[in-house]
């Protein structure tokens, strides 16, 4: 058996061995509950902490904000080659007040029927996990590697990032790597290699108000809004303009993406969508709204920039009384090469695990892995299913958990170690 083959039997058989070590790291990070707003990870961070801590690996931590660290960890191979980054991230949606719909403690990390509850259950502490794991098992196998590991787990994934991993990009270039390696959910039997533009406008609506039934004295704020987010629905027919080999990807990927997100996500991946997520105006229903604020969030397909929109959606405001617009965040699409060898070689492995070759396909929604492919590094996300993220009872299969942690593992030693790397 040569020293490539002997290394992927020593990572299956520590992973077999450790899967309880490995389940509890997960729900450890489910019990360290880290919402973002308001954002503070400190907790989870801890956890991260201690495990590399018992593992005797050595980390920094990167803080430039107090309540949002970024835990980070590298080490060289025995020989050079290329740099793998591993990424996750430590924060995780909010949870209504209440736990409303909840039939588990979000905070608890429980397990029932073969699936982990909790908030972060798929979105993405198991993908944080896999990352950790990977790199706490290549580390063993260091003198084999040619080339770096990198492990970055980050905070403030969840509001773009400005104290996580766009930080780390804009002020630390040692960790860009040659190829990054994300958990984000998004289903076993696909590869995301891009993902669509989120771009974040705010509208205001001021009109003169009046006693509500005084129609005649002068417009709706509320109405005039609504006629606004009416009109922005004319974008949603805009597509966007990639190369043949973008394109006939994401075309092969239409199905895989309906069956990993939902029936109609592959209709959408080529085109701008929009979603009215906050509305509020009016003080009482007998009164005329003198104002009223809503967010329009747009998601911009590949091939596609803001600047394509912003005149639109100005041209828009202006047919109304009243309105003002403003950007409030956003980012550009991101994509690489479908056909990469990462993705090859998380397809084999996959494969080799008795599961369907996974497709490569595009995201609907935003990861970290964006900021990588904005440096042009190629960067690509392996995960679970979705069950529940953004909701309640978000969970993750344990077995669905478990494999991917071991793509990850054997994807990223059989990227920097097998022969030709």
């Amino acid at each position: 058996m040569d020293t490539h083959e002997s290394g992927r039997q020593a990572i299956l058989s520590w992973l077999d061995n450790e899967r309880e070590e490995i389940i509890a790291l997960l729900q450890a990070l489910l019990c360290a509950p880290s919402p973002n707003p308001p954002g503070n990870t400190l907790d989870v961070a801890e956890v991260v902490k201690n495990y590399l801590n018992a593992a005797e690996i050595e980390h920094r931590v990167i803080n430039p904000h107090p309540e949002m660290p970024n835990i980070v960890a590298a080490f060289d191979g025995g020989s050079p080659g290329r740099h793998l980054v591993l990424n996750g991230h430590m924060d995780v949606f909010p949870v209504a007040e209440g736990h409303a719909g909840w039939t588990h403690d979000p905070w608890a990390g429980d397990i029932n029927e073969g699936r982990i509850f909790g908030r972060g259950a798929c979105d993405m502490k198991p993908g944080t996990t896999a990352s950790i794991v990977t790199y706490c098992l290549l580390y063993r196998l260091r003198e084999q590697i040619k080339g770096r590991l990198t492990l970055t787990c980050v905070s403030d994934e969840e509001t773009f990032g400005p104290w996580g991993a766009r930080y780390l990009m804009e002020h630390h270039p040692e960790l860009h790597g040659d190829c990054l390696l994300n958990g984000e959910p998004g289903g076993p039997e696909s590869i995301r290699f891009g993902e669509r533009g989120p771009l974040w406008v705010e509208f205001t609506v001021k009109a003169k108000g009046a006693h509500g039934a005084y129609v005649h004295i002068t417009e709706s704020a509320t109405k005039i809004a609504m006629a606004v987010a009416r009109d922005l629905e004319e974008l949603t027919e805009l597509e966007g303009t990639v190369s043949d080999n973008v394109a006939s990807a994401i075309e092969a990927g239409r199905g895989m993406m309906d069956r990993m997100m939902g029936k109609g996500a592959g209709d959408l991946v080529s085109r701008v969508t929009l979603n009215i997520g906050l509305m509020n105006g009016g003080a009482k229903a007998n009164m005329i709204p003198s104002d009223c604020r809503f967010t329009a969030d747009l998601r911009l397909p590949l091939g596609m920039d803001k600047t394509d929109l912003l005149p639109l959606i100005e041209e828009i405001a202006q047919r109304h009384p009243g309105v003002e617009w403003e950007v409030i965040g956003g980012d550009a699409p991101s994509w690489c090469d479908p056909h990469h060898e990462m993705v090859g070689i998380l397809q084999d492995n996959v494969e080799a695990f008795g599961r369907p070759r996974p497709s490569p396909i595009v995201s609907l929604g935003g990861t970290d892995a964006r900021l990588w492919r904005h440096a042009g590094v190629p960067a690509y996300v392996y995960g679970p299913y979705p069950h529940g993220m953004g909701s309640h009872d978000e969970h993750v299969e344990i077995e669905e958990f478990l494999h991917v942690v071991r793509t990850h593992a054997l994807s990223a030693w059989d990227y920097l170690s097998r022969p030709g790397a």
